[in-house]
């Protein structure tokens, strides 16, 4: 593994010296791809036009995300920036200096990205899902033009991700294609699946304590074996630039309860009278309630980032992080569709 990182190494600098005017548009490119945009972004637009892909978004995301944690966890990868400095390939005086920005002090084990894993799975799931919805009354010409752009606009945003995850230091070229890879695989898998818009609430709830037993069970065969699985958290401290770049929320847990969180809570929502009321009724194909659902929804979702979770005590961060996801779906799914739908339902009634 030296020479595949010590290879990576030098495509990193290649990347930062040559590319470097860029930083801007690549930090931005790795910002869009972080899977947590999946809530906040990409499942609302999309919920909206169809439930079903907006639903098979966020069980893609919650999949893909967490079979990334066990990944890591099998994995032990190591991250540019703080590899560096531990090999034993270069002298003191002469490892390389790899730039490090504020996006790059991830503490989680670096292989594969996560992403390049979660942003190919998502697109994948909408790349497929757009073509199989107009494939049956597109032509053969138009939908052999239409699947070109798509399936080329997707390798452009997920190239550009991965170049950006190798230019802030924060992977090696490997990992990246290793996620980007992985993560088609999940978006595949997921289209020879049931359709998972009919899930009962008490599956919902039983996949969503399996997936945490068993990220809890081989967090805890780690630990018994001598192995910390949380190892990569105090190389991240010790040689991050800047210790404000340390976030709790790039931690594995983090990312597990997150995940969890928004699973859970798109169960209690589909399975809600909210969303039946709305949603399944007569309003839920008309166009005026779908845009008042999507300005109103990210709206909303906006005010949510201003929300700070404290971080003084890991476990109270764990546990408001699993409930401020939860309630994500639960507002994009059920709470304003419903109230939309209760204030269309009353201007109806002025009208007559």
């Amino acid at each position: 593994m030296d020479f595949v990182h010590s290879s990576g190494v030098l495509v990193i600098r290649y990347i930062q010296n040559n590319y470097g005017e860029y930083r801007d548009f690549l930090n931005l490119i790795s910002t869009v791809g972080d899977p947590r945009n999946v809530f906040s972004v990409y499942f609302p637009l999309w919920f909206y036009l169809s439930h079903s892909v907006g639903t098979k978004m966020v069980w893609a995301a919650v999949f893909g995300d967490w079979l990334n944690l066990i990944f890591k966890w099998i994995l032990f990868g190591q991250r540019p920036y703080w590899w560096v400095h531990e090999t034993q390939l270069y002298n003191n005086d002469s490892f390389p200096h790899l730039e490090q920005f504020h996006i790059t002090c991830e503490t989680g084990p670096g292989s594969p990205s996560g992403h390049a894993m979660g942003s190919s799975c998502v697109w994948y799931v909408m790349i497929t899902s757009a073509l199989n919805s107009t494939q049956c009354f597109a032509a053969a010409n138009e939908f052999w033009i239409l699947r070109s752009c798509l399936w080329t606009t997707f390798w452009i945003i997920q190239i550009s991700v991965c170049i950006s995850r190798v230019f802030i230091a924060t992977h090696f070229p490997h990992q990246v294609i290793l996620g980007l890879l992985a993560g088609m695989l999940v978006g595949e898998a997921l289209e020879h699946l049931p359709s998972v818009c009919n899930v009962s609430l008490k599956a919902y709830i039983q996949i969503t304590v399996f997936l945490f037993c068993i990220a809890v069970s081989l967090y805890l065969l780690l630990r018994l074996a001598g192995v910390d699985p949380l190892w990569s958290v105090a190389k991240a401290k010790r040689w991050c630039g800047n210790p404000d770049w340390i976030h709790l929320d790039t931690t594995p847990f983090a990312g597990l309860v997150r995940n969890l969180g928004a699973l859970s809570g798109l169960g209690l929502a589909v399975n809600s009278d909210m969303f039946i009321q709305s949603c399944k009724g007569k309003s839920g194909y008309q166009s005026r309630f779908k845009i008042m659902c999507v300005a109103a929804t990210l709206t909303t979702l906006q005010l949510y980032d201003l929300v700070r979770i404290p971080t003084h005590t890991e476990l109270l961060f764990y546990i408001l992080s699993f409930c401020k996801t939860a309630s994500i779906p639960l507002v994009v799914v059920a709470v304003i569709p419903y109230c939309v739908h209760l204030m269309m339902g009353n201007e109806d009634r002025k009208l007559v």
